[in-house]
C-alpha cells in the first residue's frame, strides 16, 4: 500500500496549473504533480519490481513482481518531470518520450507503453484545459 504525502486535492491543483501552461509551470507546481501522479500511479499499479524516478521530485516502487530492498533496482524508469506529467495525462505516449529520449528504461516490466496514461489525471489535465480555454 502507498503511504499518501501528497495532499490530493494539491496534487490535482497542481496538475490542473500544468495542463494549463506546461512551459509556465515551476517547482511549486511541478512538485506536487509529480508526487501526487506518482502515488497514484503505485496505488493503481501495487509492487516493487519497478522504480519510477522523477528528480528531483520523487521515486516510487510499484509494479509486481520482486522487490528489491537494497542497492539498484531490477528495474528502473526515469524521467524529468515534464515528461512523465505528460506520459500520465496522455499528452505524450510512450514510444514518443523513449524516442526523444526523454526517459530511460531498464530491466524487466520497465516498459509502461500498456499502464500509460492514468484516467485520473488524463481526465483532471483534459478538464483543466478546457476550463482555461473558456
Amino acid at each position: 500500500m502507498v503511504t499518501r504525502r501528497t495532499d490530493p486535492q494539491a496534487g490535482i491543483e497542481a496538475l490542473g496549473a500544468w495542463a494549463r501552461d506546461p512551459a509556465a509551470a515551476r517547482r511549486a507546481v511541478l512538485a506536487p504533480a509529480v508526487r501526487h501522479t506518482l502515488e497514484l500511479f503505485a496505488e493503481e499499479y501495487p509492487g516493487g519490481a519497478v522504480e519510477l524516478r522523477v528528480p528531483p521530485y520523487a521515486a516510487v516502487q510499484a509494479i509486481a513482481g520482486t522487490r528489491h530492498t537494497r542497492g539498484t533496482p531490477p528495474a528502473v524508469v526515469e524521467t524529468d518531470a515534464t515528461t512523465w506529467l505528460a506520459l500520465v495525462t496522455g499528452a505524450m505516449s510512450w514510444d514518443e518520450a523513449r524516442a526523444a529520449g526523454a526517459v530511460t528504461a531498464s530491466g524487466e516490466r520497465s516498459d509502461l507503453s500498456e499502464l500509460l496514461p492514468l484516467p485520473g489525471p488524463r481526465r483532471a489535465a483534459r478538464t483543466a484545459r478546457e476550463e482555461g480555454t473558456a
